[in-house]
């Protein structure tokens, strides 16, 4: 199916890769573009969230440090210490009648010291109120944002709150939330409170308390003008209470989210700030910056980034990258067209020029030799026509000697017949005159030339190849008066049939004769071993061929092998099948795990062994087949 879509031609093939490229490198980048557009837009939102919170914490915290400040000055200043000294014992304040101690004074220089005090204070438009009272509560000084806000109860009502305990009590500053105005229900007010007891300074002696009660003011003032989107959300922690800040109010609610993970950390953000990732009861999955406010512990400012924001912006450079896609796709039509422009024109000129040639015209076209790789082939064309000239001419040429040499051949085939039948007129004259012994070898050598002449098969029978080789042995035991003998020993009758190569075997008695048996100057046997064996799991036909002559030594080995030893001595004929091209004929046809090997121990004897792989002839024959 795959292949149906390949196009044939080769201007589909570069179009279509053009376009594979061109589509391979838009979908990348439009991965890798919007990967990390999506990472950096978020990375960026989170930036800008952190630092606006960073900014409104520092303001808070600046503020806070003030006014606890100005809470333990209440706690530890010599006046605030001498006033409670002086009133801690009286359950109310004195007239000027009876103020034999001199109290009032020492009460208005208090009050006048810790208005100052008050004013001093940077922060003190967010201190509402500010009380420092002996510890039966009779006789307190008084501070208020506004003289409207001051009550001469106000001692008694702040110990009557439930949070005035828990806080006096407390070995340092505590912090349980917002609490609505002590002093009326209907203002709607929200207040911090700070309750601490004072010391004697001399002892560890409880002698008064303070209250500072710090106005949610505090923080709505500074998040008033904070950027916070619709869909986005702010949060204040203080201690275990959570509220949410709302059209410039603060409503008490729970943390709307679950399952907080906590994001890898980012090297750009403030020690301290934290990322989030929370899920809705929708299942909805958010962001949250956390940014601690500074030397306040307990107080946290969260915000839930805004998913709106992240889309508009992700759209907008969704569109950016679209513009990108849309540009690299521009390239590659351009690309396409410059490509089917450049490579095309000079191919139809290539097969115009092709076509002329397949045609007859054989002239060399030099409009086709441009300077770049398209002229190399045309350059190529021009030769290759005026080669085929060449071999059109060369061809004429070999025609003509191939009718000279068909003619030589036929006058050639007249000399083996003429032969022939000389021979067999030698025989039966031979016969006639009862000369048995020319008669035997007359015959042996007509059959010997007739295999020579006839045979142009590369493989044979064993059977045949050993009708060969008697043939010629017949002819040398007449030339040595029968001082030499040969046995043939066959494993089976079914080696018979086994092919091996023509005149393989008589290289190898020719060798027996006249370099084994020859020299030793006595009577010589040579014997032939057919028989199979295993080899690499495989099974061959083996032949060893053993005489009883003077023996090679390893050097002489290696020339047979590599060389035929006195090859000017053998006939025209047999100079050609000596026992190194047996050998290499063997290893050319079947591998070189085949082949000849010798093995000789000089003065006693000399076996060369031949191995093939194990062919019968009716095996060969369904093969060739």
């Amino acid at each position: 199916m795959w292949k149906r879509l390949i196009p044939k031609t080769i201007r589909g093939k570069l179009m279509a890769l053009t376009a594979s490229v061109t589509l391979v490198i838009t979908i990348l980048t439009t991965s890798v573009c919007f990967s990390v557009f999506q990472s950096f837009l978020r990375k960026n939102q989170i930036q800008s969230a952190e630092f606006s919170l960073q900014v409104v914490n520092n303001n808070i915290a600046a503020d806070m440090k003030d006014i606890i400040y100005f809470s333990k000055w209440c706690c530890s200043n010599g006046a605030m210490l001498d006033y409670l000294k002086a009133f801690n014992s009286h359950t109310k304040f004195p007239t000027v009648n009876k103020d034999m101690e001199n109290l009032r004074p020492l009460a208005l220089s208090s009050h006048n010291r810790l208005k100052e005090e008050y004013y001093n204070t940077r922060s003190n438009e967010y201190i509402s109120r500010v009380i420092v009272s002996t510890l039966n509560g009779s006789n307190f000084l008084q501070m208020a944002s506004s003289a409207s806000y001051t009550s001469a109860y106000a001692a008694k009502i702040i110990r009557e709150q439930s949070f005035f305990e828990t806080l006096h009590d407390s070995r340092d500053f505590l912090w349980i939330g917002l609490v609505k105005d002590p002093f009326s229900d209907t203002s709607g007010n929200m207040y911090i409170p700070i309750v601490r007891p004072v010391y004697n300074e001399f002892s560890s002696q409880i002698i008064g308390w303070t209250y500072v009660e710090v106005s949610s003011q505090l923080f709505t003032n500074y998040l008033s003008s904070y950027p916070l989107p619709d869909d986005s959300m702010l949060f204040l922690t203080i201690g275990e209470k959570t509220y949410r800040f709302q059209s410039n109010d603060w409503q008490e609610t729970e943390f709307p989210y679950k399952d907080p993970v906590r994001l890898p950390e980012n090297d750009t953000l403030s020690k301290g700030t934290q990322v989030l990732s929370v899920t809705t009861d929708q299942g909805e999955k958010r962001i949250i910056v956390e940014r601690p406010v500074d030397g306040m512990e307990g107080f946290l400012l969260s915000q839930v980034l805004s998913e709106q924001q992240f889309d508009q912006q992700k759209n907008l450079y969704t569109l950016l990258i679209l513009g990108i896609c849309l540009f690299i796709v521009s390239m590659g039509i351009l690309l396409i067209f410059l490509l089917n422009r450049i490579i095309m024109e000079p191919i139809h000129k290539l097969t115009g020029k092709i076509s002329k040639i397949s045609d007859g015209d054989f002239s060399r076209d030099s409009a086709i030799e441009w300077n770049h790789e398209l002229g190399q082939v045309g350059r190529g064309i021009n030769s290759m026509s005026e080669n085929i000239l060449t071999l059109l001419n060369k061809r004429v040429s070999d025609e003509k000697q191939k009718k000279d040499l068909e003619y030589q051949i036929l006058q050639s085939q007249i000399n083996p017949h003429f032969l022939y039948n000389t021979l067999n007129s030698i025989k039966w004259m031979a016969t006639i005159q009862n000369a048995t012994g020319i008669a035997d070898m007359t015959t042996a050598l007509a059959r010997l030339l007739k295999n020579v002449s006839k045979g142009t098969a590369s493989l044979i029978t064993l059977k045949e190849e050993l009708d060969l080789v008697k043939d010629y042995f017949l002819i040398q035991q007449y030339r040595y008066g029968g001082s030499v003998s040969i046995e043939y020993n066959i494993e089976s009758e079914k080696l018979y049939e086994c092919m091996i190569h023509r005149f393989s075997l008589q290289p190898m008695i020719e060798n027996a004769l006249f370099h084994g048996i020859e020299p030793a100057k006595t009577a010589g046997r040579i014997t032939v071993f057919a028989q199979t064996e295993e080899l690499s799991g495989k099974k061959i036909l083996r032949i060893d061929i053993t005489d009883n002559g003077i023996g090679m030594s390893q050097k002489m080995i290696m020339q047979v092998l590599s060389s035929d030893i006195d090859s000017g001595s053998n006939t025209e004929f047999f100079r050609h099948v000596g026992i190194n091209n047996v050998n290499k004929r063997i290893q050319y046809d079947f591998g070189p795990e085949y082949g000849i090997t010798i093995t000789s121990e000089p003065g006693k004897f000399t076996t060369m062994t031949i191995r093939i792989p194990y062919v019968l002839h009716s095996e060969n024959q369904s093969t060739e087949r």
